[in-house]
């Protein structure tokens, strides 16, 4: 059982920080494990969070899954850096087209073709050049997650960084199938979704799982009976999914953390 206290769950210790580039700013936050020594290496986890909470605030991307990486158990089992960027309101994760219809429906429109990143994916994409440089990060195990708009630019951080990530668990996200053999031999991944997801529908992930079992890839899929959008509530509660992410590393190395 998990044992949890006030300050277990005291976000303020995910340190505040923001990765510059030439025309934008991204702001983090970063947990470091406890006891961190800087001469060693560590693994990295990497959540992104969903379009209802961008901004600049660098505070709304904790408000699903961060307390989870604080469960004092969690922490000394699992001992890790935690990274959580904030994309901007202006920008999204993954480069979809998104239509909304006459009645409010939105449906998701993923490009085939490897298209320029959106603005926040290059910067994404710099601060994670910036974390595997530190000389922290065990880069045999850099994980990788998100919810909605998270789990679609989860499967697209995996398109464009194929040989980057240990595995992988996107949740109510999607992507479009042809990048799957990109990164489907390459690492296993968790894929989670709400059964009744109204905004994201479940097909979107089955798409996905489909594809990448095709291209001969490992995936675990858990679809959530009766569940809605909020399907991370969910998958944050799993027991074995900090477990099964750590038991990976990157292909070619041997060995279980």
């Amino acid at each position: 059982m998990l044992i949890t206290s006030v300050q277990a769950q005291d976000l303020n210790q995910y340190q505040r920080k923001y990765f510059q580039t030439a025309t934008d700013t991204l702001p983090y936050r970063i947990l470091y494990p406890e006891n961190f020594n800087p001469s060693k290496k560590y693994p990295l986890i990497l959540v992104l969070h969903g379009a209802g909470e961008r901004g600049n605030n660098n505070e709304s991307q904790l408000v699903h899954g961060a307390k989870m990486f604080l469960e004092l158990d969690y922490r000394q089992q699992f001992p890790a850096i935690v990274v959580f960027p904030q994309c901007p309101k202006d920008s999204y994760w993954s480069n979809v087209n998104i239509v909304t219809d006459e009645a409010g429906n939105r449906s998701f429109n993923f490009r085939e073709e490897k298209e320029e990143p959106t603005n926040a994916m290059q910067a994404l994409l710099g601060l994670l050049n910036e974390l595997e440089e530190s000389g922290t990060i065990d880069k045999k195990r850099m994980y990788l997650g998100g919810l909605s708009m998270g789990g679609m630019g989860t499967f697209e951080l995996l398109r464009r960084k194929p040989k980057t990530f240990a595995a992988a668990f996107p949740i109510c996200g999607g992507g479009h199938p042809a990048g799957a053999k990109e990164y489907a031999e390459r690492l296993p991944l968790w894929v989670f979704h709400g059964e009744v997801d109204g905004i994201v529908p479940v097909e979107k992930s089955q798409i996905m799982v489909d594809a990448i079992r095709a291209a001969g890839g490992d995936v675990k899929f858990t679809v959530y009976p009766g569940v809605n959008h909020n399907s991370w509530d969910y998958a944050f509660k799993e027991p074995e999914l900090l477990p099964w992410l750590f038991s990976h590393k990157k292909k070619g190395f041997l060995g279980i953390f």
